[in-house]
């Protein structure tokens, strides 16, 4: 997803001089690739992750196009200060972009893993908040993000995910996409960002088992499309919220508000972090079991609390 960013990022930079790319020592090849070719729109702040983005605020306020791009901990926690009074406060043209989502920096743990972002940003008014699952998705999203005139903050993976998206992928401004449609299914399932491998490998798994699962890869977190969870409640009475984030002001926290609001019928299983950090180092697949997000433990855990 990281290769996808940067080659995204390249082209926008080419097309336009405005485009500037913000680090904070993130220490890529992908950074390097860049300052190759745009030696005039990278800057490097060091390990200093406030006063990149009180830069990036000050340097879209002269019509630039800053995309800030570091450890989404280090973004979402260190720098949300600057974030809610100098980006979002102003309704400036910064792009946030925190590299690393949910569990990804695994063997580093719980101080490099980005599993509340979601709960602490989604408040602030003005940012548009996505999430993409794949690479491709994560280039379309880097492109929806250049035409949006206001804050975004995007979240990515860096662990080689899986790709579900073809060459002609755009994201709209929908904001998911329905991979197994609802029609005659038993359960929804709705996922955020590159857990949709595991949500996808579950769901895969449940149908062993003869449950049948609609599946929903939400990438846009704010504005959220209810309509989406209005839909699927015409169809089944069961929803499932699979993510890489605390189970609390998450992707489940954000589909209960779609519940309640509409009065639906609907139980609601959120899987996640529960109210806990992460257990556990090493690779990414293996911190996700630990923390019971792997396929096998989600389609576990759905079926348990089906019974």
């Amino acid at each position: 997803m990281q290769r996808a960013y940067m080659s995204k990022l390249m082209q926008l930079a080419e097309k336009d001089s405005n485009v500037l790319h913000l680090i904070a020592d993130s220490g890529t090849g992908f950074d390097e690739m860049l300052r190759r070719n745009f030696p005039e729109q990278i800057f490097n702040f060091g390990i200093s992750e406030n006063h990149m983005t009180a830069t990036a605020a000050g340097l879209a306020t002269a019509g630039k196009i800053p995309f800030i791009y570091t450890a989404g901990a280090f973004l979402a926690y260190r720098s949300f200060e600057f974030i809610r009074n100098d980006i979002c406060f102003q309704n400036l043209n910064v792009k946030i972009v925190g590299m690393g989502s949910g569990l990804s920096w695994s063997t580093l743990g719980p101080s490099h893993h980005t599993t509340e972002d979601t709960a602490i940003l989604r408040v602030l008014p003005n940012l548009t908040m996505l999430s993409p699952a794949t690479p491709l998705q994560t280039s379309a999203c880097t492109e929806l993000a250049s035409r949006i005139n206001g804050p975004v903050y995007m979240k990515i993976g860096m662990n080689n995910e899986r790709e579900f998206f073809d060459e002609n992928y755009v994201a709209d401004a929908k904001g998911r996409d329905i991979i197994f449609d609802f029609d005659d299914k038993d359960i929804v399932v709705f996922s955020a960002g590159s857990i949709l491998e595991e949500a996808f490998s579950s769901v895969e798994i449940l149908a062993d088992y003869g449950i049948k699962a609609g599946l929903v890869n939400v990438y846009s977190l704010k504005p959220f499309d209810y309509e989406v969870v209005y839909e699927a409640a015409k169809y089944a009475k069961i929803f499932v919220s699979i993510e890489e984030h605390n189970i609390y002001g998450g992707l489940g926290g954000i589909i209960s508000e779609a519940i309640t609001e509409r009065g639906l019928p609907i139980k609601l299983i959120r899987i996640g972090l529960c109210d806990k950090f992460a257990d556990g180092y090493g690779t990414h697949d293996a911190v996700r079991d630990v923390n019971g997000l792997s396929a096998e433990k989600i389609s576990d855990e759905i079926m348990r609390r089906l019974l």
